[in-house]
């Protein structure tokens, strides 16, 4: 009988080891659709179009290279973890160390692409039209 119950034991053990491995898997696993991003969601007035952000086409970088949580000065995070919308550190005015929302977008996007056209290699916009759109809703 003993015997049984360590069975039992074992199997859920792994059982719950799997649900861990899929949950993590599942948190980290980028999105296949585009990601809109909208300025309404950290502006009181919408101030350009939304932006389409095409996730899979960044595939090739590492997360940490736009996913960030800094402490100390280090960028402590991690494939796996959380991932918060830029809006929730960044607002619409620069705090302390933090730039302002606008800024962060513009510095971490336009900055790569504009390093990959000098290299001549394929990137994405770097104009305002190219990113937001004509729309403004």
């Amino acid at each position: 009988m003993k015997s049984k119950g360590r069975v039992v034991l074992v199997l859920l053990i792994a059982v719950a080891v799997a649900a861990a491995f899929t949950l993590s898997y599942a948190a980290t696993k980028m999105p296949d659709q585009p990601i809109k991003i909208d300025s309404k969601d950290a502006y009181k007035e919408k101030k350009k179009g939304a932006v389409t952000f095409p996730h899979v086409k960044h595939k090739a970088l590492k997360c940490v290279e736009c996913h960030h949580e800094f402490k100390d000065g280090k960028n402590v995070w991690q494939e796996g973890q959380e991932v918060k919308k830029c809006a929730a550190c960044h607002k619409d005015k620069k705090e302390g160390k933090k730039e302002k929302l606008e800024k962060a977008f513009h510095k971490k996007c336009q900055t790569c692409h504009k390093k990959l056209k000098e290299e001549k290699k394929p990137t994405g916009p770097v104009t305002c039209v190219k990113c937001h759109g004509k729309e403004k809703k």
